[in-house]
């Protein structure tokens, strides 16, 4: 009875720059024996030419499968590709550029709120509102704009479901959705434009 190997790429993994990528950290492997060797084999080589991703695609992962187990059948489960992120461990972030991010950030948020306040006129529509509740007029009606710009903080807490680095709840919020998708796209895209010349790669290699 021949022997079957399933293969389930993932999707995408990190690597160093250099040094061999094996086939038990591009894919899941499942065979008849218990501790398979095929996890050990080694299926692409990173470069410095590879920059910062690299594609690995299943057809190169058979080849190497029927080199190595020419009797086996071999059976593939979910994608096609795997993208290789290429991550320098040398490359250590800096407080320094944390501090300017961070800056950029928040001056730029406050911007955006100041000037949608201005839009919209808050500071008029908080007098009449406060004039409607107490019948007084008041140019800054601090019992409606502090409980709101208290809100507004919390607002923002609830909506990216992050307190610092602690989630509030296990639900992904709207800008994790955002980015998850935009990175599949990306993804995607790395794939399809990159695949031809990674496969030319492994040839030569």
């Amino acid at each position: 009875m021949a022997k079957t190997i399933y293969i389930r790429l993932r999707h995408r993994i990190q690597s160093a720059p250099e040094g061999w990528i094996r086939l038990g950290d591009l894919a899941q492997i499942i065979d008849s024996e218990e501790e398979s060797s095929l996890s050990r084999l080694n299926v692409y080589h990173v470069t410095p030419n590879d920059r910062s991703i690299a594609v690995v695609d299943v057809m190169h992962i058979i080849k190497l499968l029927r080199a190595a187990e020419p009797d086996a059948e071999i059976q593939t489960i979910g994608p096609s590709q795997t993208v290789v992120e290429i991550v320098s461990r040398k490359k250590k972030r800096k407080l320094v550029y944390f501090i300017a991010v961070w800056l950029l950030l928040f001056v730029g948020a406050a911007m955006a709120i100041i000037n949608f306040h201005e839009d919209v006129s808050m500071q008029a529509v908080h007098q009449k509102l406060y004039f409607m509740l107490t019948g007084k007029e008041a140019e800054k009606p601090l019992l409606l704009q502090i409980p709101y710009s208290i809100g507004l903080g919390l607002g923002m807490i609830l909506f990216f479901n992050h307190v610092f680095k602690k989630r509030i709840n296990e639900e992904p919020s709207p800008l994790e959705v955002e980015m998850f998708k935009y990175q599949m796209d990306l993804d995607q895209y790395v794939a399809m434009n990159e695949n031809k010349e990674s496969v030319k790669k492994l040839h030569e290699h």
